[in-house]
């Protein structure tokens, strides 16, 4: 066999070993019901391991001629550049919260995986698949809150002299709840509005929160 054609079979299986990757980063994104899953991850990571291959081994037979000289990274730079139209398309705004950043970060990812390996970079390649995965396992809400964690938005009425973070650490303390955005806004001069966005397991019932917040005597009224 040719050294050529050995070249060849070799730029091929650091396109397959980057799909491979790319599909294992995309089946924990499908297991988690999300848009972008195997097949939009293992083509991602195909797509610019070969756009590596093709910028870094593709002009060969031109450099040898007179006065030509080439960047190698240029196709792989466009590539890092191109990737942002197709993340921007999995984040939506729904409900009260943004959903799809982790998953566009991960497409992202997935692209400078695919490059590295295209660089012939194997094992930083497989090391930062399983890294990544491993991540999104740890750190995924459901991991931390259950199957199927709970958003809502609660509206409360308190006290304008109240201490915002002593009041509301003072009730989810002990709880699972988890606020993750607050919006305050001052109604009159003894009264200030505060918007919770909160999670909690779905384990919880939406009138125990509500219980929760009623035996506050601090909270003046609540809307959920």
């Amino acid at each position: 066999m040719s050294a050529a054609v050995l070249m060849q079979l070799e730029y091929f299986l650091r396109v397959l070993g980057a799909a491979a990757c790319g599909a294992v980063i995309g089946y924990e994104r499908e297991s988690h019901m999300k848009s972008a899953g195997i097949r939009t991850h293992a083509i991602v990571a195909l797509a610019s391991s070969l756009m590596m291959v093709l910028s870094k081994y593709g002009f060969y037979d031109i450099l040898a001629r007179e006065h030509i000289g080439l960047d190698p990274s240029r196709i792989a730079a466009g590539v890092v550049t191109a990737v942002g139209f197709l993340g921007a398309g999995v984040i939506f705004n729904r409900k009260m919260n943004v959903v799809g950043i982790t998953t566009a970060a991960g497409i992202w990812a997935t692209v400078g995986i695919g490059m590295a390996f295209g660089a012939g970079m194997y094992a930083l390649s497989v090391a930062s698949s399983l890294f990544i995965v491993f991540l999104q396992f740890l750190f995924h809400t459901r991991f931390l809150y259950g199957r199927n964690a709970i958003m809502e938005q609660i509206t409360i009425q308190v006290d304008s002299k109240e201490e915002i973070k002593g009041l509301l650490g003072g009730i989810f303390s002990s709880s699972k709840i988890k606020i993750s955005n607050i919006n305050a806004r001052r109604i009159d001069d003894t009264t200030l509005e505060i918007k919770l966005y909160v999670k909690f397991p779905e384990s919880y019932d939406i009138y125990e929160i509500f219980t929760l917040l009623k035996n506050n005597p601090q909270i003046k009224s609540i809307n959920i």
